[in-house]
């Protein structure tokens, strides 16, 4: 009896927190009665800790669980900043399929929003069945992620998952098929496709002719699918139960089926009759037989006795393993990608392998598919992501240097105003000043590639612009090289920042110079070109209109082909170390493209390179703008005094920003962030005449902080710095009246001389 009570006391399950913090108060009361009556003090001191041990642990039941769904929220809601970042479509999960969060690409291509049934949406969009779902949440579960390729006609769709913290990522690929005809349209048997739950992908219209109804899984065909596919086979047919000969051939991503006459002789040992590449493969990975596709896709005939392992490498293994590995049935025969070492050309296969047996013994069947295009594109999107990492990292880079060259530069200006050229350190001060400018140069080239740095965007006719640097430009070619420039004398403006416009020729000139070492003619035109429709070249479209068009020339020893699709990218150069920075290229690059324009490279080895800049042009009534009017101080006004309000959170800039600001007589209040700055302004009786503040910075930025002081002060005058481009400043500066920006890195003279016009304006 004593077994069975305990058994039932443990089967209703633990207290819940709530009555044992009831329990423990009244063991406290008990302990406090028997205190209050004069029972044994060990006894009332005995009850009294149980009762407190009673109710902590209460609160400590009460109290964990609200903690852990404290910190799952928390954990979710990083989660969803994290899959917002994600270029791929992604999906954050309950383990039952409902949608928690997404980014914005699955909410555009899937309406995955919060509360929808995943399994619903991936069974619309991507023919994912139920139990498809099911399995791939069962593979995620026993090994952390999965992952699963759905086939269609016309590529695939790459699903994965992974568990997090109680959640399910997904993210979703989808991957275009290579330009490959289909092999189920182009056999000329009756032929579908499968997908791993032998549900049809697609068939041919000789198999609807010959079924003459609706075939939507394997089973739909055949009768006992799970016995056996291949070989003889009787199905039901418009006709009537019809004996065919069914060979299974192994595709990447899908399975396809051939319905091929019974007695006809053809099917695999007839390879010939495929219309795919295929090999016949002992267990050795010797070729025991192909046919004629195959032979032309690997360029060597005859293919008969050649190993497998001599005409492809890549996989990372031996690739005899990985063939026996397959026969012997311990590794499945998904599609692998290799490299065709036979070939002289570049040129990827994607081979599938699958056991087969004949009267030689065991071997397998190898079909293979020419992957090269899919590989190119590859390798673009890969390259792509990689130059995008590299501007995002430029941009950081060039932020931070911006801020340090503003200490070096402004504490070298203020010890420069307590030395006289005479003294012994001023040459030394000047070398310091020279290149911190230098420095600064190459940081706006950094900013120039990432298409961060500001531009001073305004109408101008290049042949004003290649004019004024025509003397400039012979200096730098020297007296071996002939410059020549030709202009249209119908050139319209073009919108750029006559600075930066310079910097591109400039490159291009020097480039063209250093390739020919030996003299020789570097020709600019300029010229006219309209589109009357887009125009794609180099993965780029131009839109019909009108263009300027610039063309640097020159007869040097021209670029290879191997390496004229990486010369825009940064630090690549062919010149020797110490030569080249191999950011001039990068860095025109980056300018055109900020100046919405194209530029393309030509060359033939020898026969020297031609650079080709498209600009769109302005309207020929908007002409070049006039230059503004400067706001010119009187001499009042230049000796007018006030009380700035400075915000920078880098305590050097700062420190160097508030004594060139002292210098000049006016009184400085220092902030090292947006909530500083707000809780000084909060003193009602605090004038201020100017606010300096940086734009990025922890907690709240310059453009926020200062739109909530404008609230109590409408008429505050603001000069925004900031390291990053003043474009992506414009929509919250439009916002804010009565401000201007400062660029960083900036002297003491170009601080103080900002802050006075604001003053005096």
């Amino acid at each position: 009896m004593t077994d069975v009570r305990l058994n039932r006391v443990r089967d209703t399950g633990p207290l819940p927190p709530r009555m044992i913090a009831v329990t423990g108060v009244c063991v406290m009361g008990a302990a406090l009665v028997a205190m209050s009556f004069g029972v044994g003090p060990l006894y009332s001191t005995l009850l009294l800790a149980v009762g407190l041990s009673l109710c902590t642990t209460a609160m400590l039941a009460l109290w964990v669980p609200v903690f852990s769904a404290g910190r799952k929220r928390a954990e979710l809601a990083r989660l969803a900043r994290l899959v917002e970042t994600d270029f791929l479509a992604c999906v954050v999960t309950r383990e039952d399929g409902a949608v928690v969060a997404s980014n914005s690409r699955a909410r555009t291509e899937f309406e995955a929003g919060p509360g929808v049934a995943l399994p619903g949406l991936l069974a619309e969009r991507c023919g994912l069945s139920g139990g498809m779902f099911r399995q791939l949440l069962a593979n995620a579960r026993s090994s952390g992620e999965t992952r699963q390729d759905i086939a269609r006609k016309d590529g695939h769709t790459r699903i994965s998952a992974r568990l997090f913290s109680g959640h399910v990522l997904w993210r979703f690929e989808t991957l275009a098929r290579p330009n490959i005809p289909d092999l189920v349209d182009i056999l000329p048997w009756p032929a579908l496709a499968l997908d791993p739950m032998d549900k049809v992908i697609s068939a041919n219209k000789a198999l609807r002719q010959l079924a003459g109804r609706k075939i939507s899984t394997l089973a739909d065909l055949i009768d006992d699918p799970a016995r056996g596919v291949a070989g003889i086979r009787t199905i039901d047919t418009v006709d009537g139960q019809v004996s065919v000969h069914i060979e299974d051939i192994c595709q990447p991503d899908r399975r396809v089926l051939c319905l091929l006459p019974a007695g006809s002789g053809a099917g695999v040992d007839d390879l010939d009759v495929l219309p795919v590449p295929v090999l016949r493969l002992g267990r050795d990975g010797t070729i025991v037989k192909s046919n004629r596709l195959a032979a032309q896709l690997l360029g060597s005939e005859p293919l008969a006795g050649r190993g497998l392992s001599s005409l492809v490498e890549g996989l990372g293994r031996p690739v005899d393993e990985w063939l026996r590995d397959v026969v012997e049935g311990r590794a499945p025969g998904r599609p692998e990608i290799l490299r065709a070492s036979c070939r002289s050309e570049e040129t990827f296969l994607q081979i599938s392998l699958r056991p087969c047996e004949d009267d030689d013994g065991a071997g397998a069947l190898a079909v293979l598919n020419d992957a090269t295009e899919l590989k190119t594109l590859e390798a673009q999107f890969v390259q792509s992501q990689k130059m995008q990492a590299i501007g995002q990292l430029a941009g950081g880079i060039a932020h931070d240097f911006n801020n340090l060259l503003t200490a070096i530069s402004g504490h070298c200006d203020l010890l420069l105003l307590r030395h006289s050229p005479s003294d012994p350190d001023f040459g030394e001060l000047i070398q310091i000043s020279q290149n911190a400018n230098r420095a600064a140069s190459l940081v706006g080239q950094l900013m120039a590639f990432s298409r961060k740095q500001s531009l001073a965007l305004e109408p101008l006719d290049l042949r004003e612009t290649l004019a004024d640097m025509t003397h400039l430009l012979n200096r730098l070619v020297g007296e071996t090289v002939r410059l020549t420039l030709s202009h249209d004398p119908r050139l319209l403006p073009v919108r750029g920042d006559k600075r930066q416009i310079e910097q591109v020729i400039m490159n291009l000139v020097v480039n063209a110079r250093d390739a020919m070492p030996e003299g020789g003619e570097i020709s600019i035109r300029t010229s006219m070109r309209n589109l009357a429709r887009p125009e794609t070249r180099d993965r780029v479209t131009m839109p019909a209109g009108d263009y300027v068009f610039v063309c640097v020339e020159d007869e040097g020893a021209g670029i290879p082909p191997d390496k004229i699709g990486k010369i825009f990218e940064p630090f690549f150069t062919t010149k020797k170390p110490g030569e080249g920075t191999g950011l001039g290229l990068s860095t025109a690059y980056g300018i055109v493209k900020q100046s919405g324009g194209y530029i393309f490279a030509d060359s033939e080895v020898g026969q020297g390179a031609r650079f080709s800049l498209f600009f769109p042009a302005v309207a020929a009534g908007e002409g070049p703008a006039r230059p503004a009017p400067e706001l010119r101080l009187t001499p009042s006004d230049a000796t007018r005094k006030g009380r700035i309000l400075l915000v920078e959170d880098e305590a050097p800039v700062r420190s160097f920003a508030a004594r060139a600001l002292s210098l000049r007589g006016h009184e400085v209040i220092e902030a090292a962030s947006g909530e500083e700055a707000l809780d000084a302004l909060s003193a009602d009786d605090l004038q201020v005449d100017v606010v300096v503040t940086d734009v990025v910075m922890p907690g709240l930025d310059g453009p926020a902080w200062v739109a909530r002081a404008l609230a109590t002060r409408p008429d505050m005058r603001v000069v925004f710095v900031s390291g990053y481009a003043e474009e992506s400043l414009l929509r919250q500066r439009s916002e804010i009246p009565n401000s201007v920006f400062l660029p960083k890195p900036f002297s003491l003279t170009q601080l103080t001389q900002t802050v006075q016009q604001q003053l005096c304006a």
